[in-house]
C-alpha cells in the first residue's frame, strides 16, 4: 500500500507542470518613450516608421490610420488564453502625410464572442438542401462564350 501511494505521488508530481500557467506575448513591444516622441503636426509617416518601425496593421480600406497592437495572455494548461493585458496605438495621418492623432486602447477593446448554437448569423436570404446543392446550374456560361471560364 505503500508503495502505490509514493507511486501515485511521483505521477502526480510529473503532471503537476502540465498544469503550470504560462505568458504570452504578442504583438508590438511598446516603448513608451518612443510613442511619446510622435507628435501630431510635428511628424510625417517617415518619422513614425523610423520611430516606431512598421505597423501592425495599416487601416482597412485606406492607409491614413496606422496601428500598433501588443498583448499580454495568460493560459493554464489546455484552457483559452485570456487577455492580461493590450496596448492598441493607432496613428492617424491627414491628406499629407502628417501625423493627425495618436490614440491609445487598452484591454477594454477585448471582445468576448460566444457562438450560439454553432451556427454563424448572417445577413441575406435562407436557401435550402436543393437551392445549395442545385443553385448555380445555368448561372454561368460554358468555356469560350461570354461570362464562361478562360480557355
Amino acid at each position: 500500500m505503500r508503495k502505490l501511494v509514493m507511486v501515485s505521488m511521483l505521477i502526480g508530481l510529473g503532471v503537476l507542470p502540465a498544469c503550470t500557467r504560462t505568458t504570452n506575448t504578442m504583438g508590438y513591444i511598446v516603448d513608451e518613450v518612443l510613442v511619446a516622441e510622435v507628435k501630431p503636426g510635428i511628424d510625417n509617416r517617415a518619422s513614425v516608421e523610423k520611430a516606431l518601425g512598421k505597423p501592425s496593421i495599416a487601416g482597412q480600406w485606406d492607409d491614413k490610420t496606422w496601428y500598433y497592437v501588443s498583448r499580454n495572455t495568460k493560459q493554464t494548461a489546455f484552457l483559452m488564453p485570456k487577455p492580461t493585458e493590450q496596448s492598441i496605438i493607432a496613428v492617424s495621418f491627414d491628406a499629407k502625410g502628417n501625423v493627425a492623432s495618436v490614440n491609445r486602447r487598452g484591454l477594454e477593446q477585448v471582445a468576448n464572442v460566444d457562438p450560439v448554437n454553432d451556427k454563424t448569423p448572417t445577413l441575406g436570404r435562407e436557401t435550402g438542401v436543393l437551392e445549395d446543392l442545385f443553385g448555380n446550374i445555368g448561372r454561368f456560361g460554358s468555356a469560350g462564350s461570354a461570362g464562361g471560364p478562360p480557355q
